[in-house]
């Protein structure tokens, strides 16, 4: 009997082994598809809150759909599982997140005194982000560096972050007009040819030296300890850093026309 045994032990193993590969394959190959769920998630989290008045609450999803954002697209990458419908999967997703979501807050937050021109206002943002991300899908050939107009989360994380720092909201129609600028300064800036610096390439040289994980520690200390004010300084240092590059790159363009040959 054991020796029966020991002849169809291998057997079995080379049976299962390749079922076994298979499924942890399939598994892999949804993991990015989960993160981007879990942002879809969270522009529905945010959208819902909002709704029901609880400002609070709602800001903070668009930020952990940020979060998540960042992370599917570089887990496809890393495990080889990038595909045409993850790309369209994320970015129906990123529409609610970092369209509708936002929108619906700041309508909810700022907008409703307002009336008509406070829901025209919130469809623009929307609109500006559907274009965002459908003229982001068909590029090619572009500096990775570098984005072509705001892209949907950071524009997205503008109103968030201002919402999450300033919760109570405008009451009045006087109150209400600078949250105009709230929505419609990164909605402009997202269909703009400005160019926004891209993260993904910065080499924060941890193979190197240990400087990128204390950079990584201390930026999530100062969030866990100021949430409130560390990210409305992101998301506004982030908007303002084009306009500061832009404003560089004329300077040098300038300096060069004018400098003796």
């Amino acid at each position: 009997m054991a020796q029966h045994g020991s002849q169809h032990h291998p057997r079995l193993h080379s049976v299962k082994r390749p079922a076994e590969g298979r499924g942890l394959r399939r598994g892999v190959s949804l993991l990015p598809s989960l993160f981007t769920l879990a942002n879809l998630f969270c522009g529905w989290a945010c959208v819902i809150y909002a709704i029901r008045g609880d400002l609070p609450t709602a800001a903070p999803f668009i930020g952990i759909a940020v979060v998540l954002d960042m992370l599917d697209g570089r887990i496809a990458r890393m495990t080889g599982t990038t595909s045409e419908f993850g790309v369209q999967l994320d970015s129906l997703a990123d529409l609610i997140s970092f369209g509708m979501a936002p929108a619906i807050l700041a309508f909810q937050w700022g907008l409703v005194p307002l009336g008509r021109l406070g829901w025209a206002v919130g469809f623009l943002f929307v609109t500006a982000a559907a274009l965002r991300l459908a003229r982001f899908n068909i590029q090619t050939h572009t500096d990775k560096r570098y984005f072509v107009g705001m892209p949907s989360p950071a524009a997205a994380a503008v109103p968030a972050a201002t919402v999450f720092y300033f919760p109570e909201g405008m009451h009045t129609f006087q109150q209400a007009l600078p949250a105009l600028a709230v929505v419609l300064v990164p909605a402009l800036l997202m269909v703009s040819t400005i160019r926004f610096r891209s993260f993904k390439s910065i080499d924060l040289g941890i193979k190197r030296s240990y400087r990128g994980l204390i950079a990584m520690a201390a930026l999530i200390a100062a969030v866990a300890s100021r949430p409130h004010e560390v990210l409305l300084l992101m998301a506004y240092a982030y908007l303002a850093s084009a306009f500061v590059g832009f404003a560089m790159s004329r300077l040098r363009a300038h300096r060069h026309a004018t400098a003796p040959d």
